[in-house]
């Protein structure tokens, strides 16, 4: 199998991303944001958005940067080295892509105000344990010229500080995809602090009044607007879950040069160097499905489903296995929260469940397999 590889311009943009990232939201930020109670840095976001992060996917009419999904890929990744915190795949992978499939004037300033950083956005889909879209129970009952939407979503990633919600909810013969501000009268938010100490929500929805002008795409068909932002967000996901990853790999190697048993560096142990070789080839492997899957969207979206699953179910393995590995190589430091790699391990329990997780993203490509 052939390995992809970055491009010039994609290893560019990897560069100044990862300088930018070490500089300004470092992974001793988490550790102090955690300490703090703070879930979200508007400071770094602000800055992200002045570096063109923010309109990654936004029209350049629109005031975008407009780089496509393999660059929105790299700067996840990026992020996923040092855990940085910001609404990156909710706001500019996911509801960008979702109001770019709609591509009317009010979409249009919506992005605008993407790009500039000014408005941010949370993805109100899931009512179960389990990602399952199609099992949506949340009601959006027709009164008059608009609706009336009931029920209950939880799981909302930056939904507890999100201005804008995109809503998924049950229509008379389908579902139909909501843009509603967060503070309408009958949205009640209960925020929370995830395990990896980033910002969540479970919201209700007591008799909310939606007009026609809040809904994306044509009622009763949501999944035409909203499935290559679900794509998008998982291939991102997909590629920060790879970054954090590589992120515990290189502490986890530092350490094995530096730990010293009976005089001798623990890294020198050829069991150890097995294991370390293992996992650096798995994420390499992943890397190269990452690349793929943006690459995919990029050029034919509407075949992008396989490499986007396949590329989810290995960054789910790739870094459990990397701070599995982490944890057990670093010893009893590994167990503690005065050691950095427990961060790695929270992020990514929570982004193996965000999305779908590895057994609905294998049974996925195993169905477009034809098993």
């Amino acid at each position: 199998m052939t390995k992809l590889v970055r491009t010039d311009e994609e290893t560019l943009l990897a560069d100044m991303a990862r300088s930018f990232l070490e500089r300004e939201a470092p992974l001793s930020k988490l550790r102090q944001m955690r300490d703090q109670g703070r879930t979200h840095d508007a400071a770094a976001w602000k800055a992200m958005a002045e570096l063109g992060w923010a309109g990654v996917l936004v029209p350049e009419s629109a005031g975008g940067s407009d780089m496509g999904f393999a660059a929105a890929n790299v700067i996840a990744e990026e992020m996923g080295r040092t855990l940085a915190v910001a609404p990156f795949l909710s706001t500019a992978v996911i509801a960008a892509t979702t109001l770019r499939q709609v591509g009317d004037a009010r979409a249009s300033k919506a992005l605008a105000q993407i790009a500039a950083g000014e408005t941010t956005y949370a993805l109100a889909i899931d009512e179960s344990v389990k990602f399952a879209p199609d099992s949506t129970r949340l009601e959006a009952r027709a009164v008059g010229n608009g609706f009336c939407l009931s029920g209950s979503k939880q799981f909302v990633v930056d939904g507890g500080l999100a201005e804008r919600l995109l809503v998924l909810a049950r229509t008379q013969a389908g579902l139909t995809l909501f843009d509603i501000p967060a503070d309408r009268a009958g949205v009640h938010r209960d925020m929370a602090h995830m395990i990896d100490s980033r910002d969540v929500a479970r919201i209700r929805f007591e008799d909310v009044e939606a007009t026609g002008a809040d809904v994306l795409g044509a009622v009763d068909d949501a999944m035409s607007v909203l499935q290559p932002a679900l794509q998008a967000g998982q291939a991102a996901l997909a590629a920060e879950m790879t970054g954090l990853a590589a992120g515990a790999f290189g502490m986890t190697l530092s350490y094995l040069k530096e730990r010293k048993q009976f005089g001798v560096e623990i890294g020198r142990f050829q069991a150890l160097q097995h294991r370390a070789a293992h996992l650096w080839c798995e994420i390499e492997v992943t890397s190269s499905a990452i690349l793929n899957a943006g690459r995919m969207l990029d050029s034919d979206p509407a075949s992008a489903a396989l490499a986007v699953s396949l590329a989810k179910a290995r960054a789910t393995q790739t870094a459990t296995l990397a701070v599995q590995e982490g944890v057990q190589l670093h010893g009893g430091i590994g167990m503690t929260d005065a050691f950095d790699m427990g961060f790695f391990m929270k992020r990514a329990r929570v982004g193996a469940e965000w999305l779908g997780d590895y057994s609905y993203h294998a049974e996925k490509v195993a169905a477009q397999r034809g098993f």
